[in-house]
């Protein structure tokens, strides 16, 4: 299978292709303000992975693209900046969190399907934003998973698959966040 990842300029996002492709992924990153949503092809291209990253999500004009394209003909899975893309996307709002949480693990709860299938509940995640999708989420998204506090910690569409997470699986302080990303893989398959 093969996973086409944006790389919204994160640190981290080689840690999430590492996971990929040791799950068995074959996994293509680039860079995502150096190529056109439309130079990616559909075909060869089995899920798309919005990466984290600096900035706002109307700033990730080329992730706004590659939704345009890939919703409803592949799975798309957002984290942390790529989970407020996938919010705005769909017609919700990003604002300033109450408290930015930058290296901060945080207990979520979560519906126990899809991403989360198999994980405990609560599980403890690792956050690193400023930013939060705000409620009330529009009609298309649901939430998945939630913190302690009530803030959204993960989403999902209703009718096609995408879905986002706040949160880092890939941070060594995530319980399950490989097993996570094991289930996403899954669901592409």
């Amino acid at each position: 299978m093969r996973i086409f990842v944006a790389d919204c300029r994160d640190s981290f996002v080689y840690t999430i292709v590492d996971y990929l492709r040791g799950l068995g992924a074959e996994v293509v990153i680039r860079r995502a303000d150096e190529f056109t949503a439309d130079e990616v092809p559909l075909t060869g291209t089995d899920a798309l992975l919005l990466s984290p990253g600096p900035g706002r999500p109307g700033e990730a004009r080329t992730c706004h693209a590659l939704l345009d394209r890939f919703a409803g003909r592949r799975p798309v899975l957002g984290v942390c900046l790529g989970h407020q893309v996938i919010a705005e996307h769909y017609g919700g709002t990003v604002s300033r969190a109450d408290e930015p949480r930058h290296g901060e693990t945080s207990r979520i709860s979560h519906d126990e399907a899809g991403l989360f299938a198999g994980l405990p509940n609560p599980v403890t995640v690792t956050r690193y934003h400023s930013l939060i999708v705000d409620e009330p989420l529009p009609h298309d998204l649901a939430v998945t998973a939630r913190a302690e506090s009530g803030e959204i910690m993960a989403l999902r569409h209703r009718e096609l698959p995408v879905a986002g997470v706040q949160f880092h699986p890939e941070a060594i302080l995530t319980e399950g966040g490989h097993h996570l990303l094991g289930n996403w893989l899954s669901l592409v398959a």
